[in-house]
């Protein structure tokens, strides 16, 4: 239930045009055949000036060594990085953004190689080449003539693969930020998660480290979406055996490129826009029009979801630090409410699956008077029996009460066990809310 930075490492992708490249890169050899016909391909289509690599008569007679000693040796062929830069940048410029990212990863030349800023320009110019309703451009390589020669080699090697992801990722936070207008008005949050979650592609790994600081990733099984929360599953039979754990992360992750192959990026931790405190002449400024979001669930089913509107307190309420709000009183019977289903908290593995009765996760969101976000967590709850009587009348049944606590506040929650129907029933429920916190939050001086 949390995202931070993250990383992963895909696959590399086939490229359809080079389909015999299908090894890994590390040990790859090319057919003499394709590179026969990148040779000469490239030959008749690609001369530059400037800083990059030339075709010339050297890396000809290079080349035709190397198809003397294919044809002495039994292997029909030789290694993708003894090969002459001219041919590789030719076999590259058929290749997708992600494939050409992967490649980057074997070693310095061929990330050099594969930041090449002619390949990238062409890449570049089609993905976001302007839409013209009249004037119709016939190829690629008439889209990149808008571009100017001299404009693709003045700059650094690797300009236009920088320019394209930060495009990319541009384009899908514009992306977002429109789906995440619309806000619930009972969380404050934005209603369209589960789109934005499609949209985006975030996902979820667990990164390992043993003491010799090598990494195991192990991505997410399964989620489920809530009004104020995204449960996140791992489970697997093929966990790493570490015989030291030297460090665990939970982190997000997000591809670059929103297709159907995707290179992960890291998130940074996510953080709250600084809150400016508007003062306001009400001496009870800061202990009224308060909304409460409260959501108890577990592996996708809810045993309670509501929304408590114009809680308050009062100076008197006040009292050991904390500001107390009174949500559901013990003495109001029409404000008890059931929990629905039998609560427990659910688990699985690929083999067996259980529950632990009595616990759950609780969501809580407590909204100002402003509808800003005050007080938000989620956490596992236990329901316990209750070692001593309840503050109201007496009920008819066993009595349990459910307590979280933050540096922001604290939750106190009492529950009756109803055995003629099998249901707990919520019959107080309070907040008390950190001075420190009112104060800061508000400007007051409680």
């Amino acid at each position: 239930m949390a995202t931070g930075r993250g990383r992963f490492h895909p696959q590399p992708q086939r490229s359809p045009r080079l389909g015999a490249l299908s090894r890994p890169l590390g040990g790859v050899g090319v057919p003499t055949r394709i590179a026969v016909e990148a040779a000469t391909c490239f030959g008749a289509t690609l001369f530059r000036k400037g800083p990059g690599v030339k075709f010339t008569a050297d890396s000809l007679k290079q080349y035709a060594r190397y198809q003397k000693q294919c044809q002495k040796s039994s292997k029909y062929s030789v290694p993708l990085d003894s090969m002459p830069s001219e041919i590789l940048l030719k076999i590259f410029s058929f290749l997708n953004a992600v494939t050409l990212l992967c490649i980057g990863c074997v070693n310095k030349r061929l990330y050099q190689l594969a930041s090449d800023n002619l390949i990238w320009i062409r890449i570049y110019s089609t993905s976001f080449s302007p839409k013209r309703s009249i004037w119709r451009v016939n190829s690629v390589e008439k889209i990149a003539v808008s571009v100017s020669l001299l404009s693709v080699e003045d700059k650094e090697t690797g300009y236009w693969k920088k320019e394209y992801i930060a495009k990319q990722i541009a384009s899908v936070k514009a992306a977002l930020a429109q789906i995440l207008k619309p806000v619930n008005p009972y969380t404050g949050l934005p209603v369209k998660i589960k789109e934005a979650l499609r949209v985006s592609g975030l996902g979820w790994v667990i990164i390992l480290k043993d003491k010799s600081e090598k990494e195991y990733i192990m991505e997410h099984v399964d989620l489920s979406i809530n009004d104020a929360s995204v449960t996140v599953v791992w489970y697997s039979k093929n966990w790493p055996r570490l015989a030291t754990l030297s460090t665990m992360d939970l982190c997000g992750v997000t591809p670059v490129f929103m297709d159907q192959h995707k290179v992960p990026t890291k998130n940074g931790p996510y953080e709250l826009p600084p809150h400016s405190p508007c003062l306001d002449d009400d001496p009870e400024y800061g202990l009224q029009s308060y909304q409460l979001h409260v959501d108890m669930h577990s592996g996708g089913i809810s045993y309670l979801c509501g929304t408590f509107h114009n809680l308050f307190s009062k100076k008197d309420y006040i009292e050991n630090g904390y500001v107390k709000l009174i949500v559901i009183s013990s003495k109001n019977n029409t404000q008890h409410l059931p929990l629905i289903g039998k609560v427990g908290l659910c688990w699985r593995t690929d083999i067996f699956e259980g529950c632990l009765k009595s616990c759950c996760v609780m969501d809580l969101t407590l909204l100002d008077e402003s509808g800003k976000p005050f007080w938000c967590f989620s956490s596992p709850v236990c329901m316990r029996s209750s070692p001593r009587p309840s503050e109201g009348p007496n009920f008819l049944g066993q009595e349990y009460y459910v307590d979280y606590l933050d540096s922001v506040g604290k939750v106190h929650v009492e529950l009756v066990w109803i055995e003629e129907t099998e249901e707990y029933f919520i019959v107080d429920l309070a907040l008390y809310l950190s001075v420190a916190k009112v104060n800061h939050w508000f400007g007051t001086k409680y």
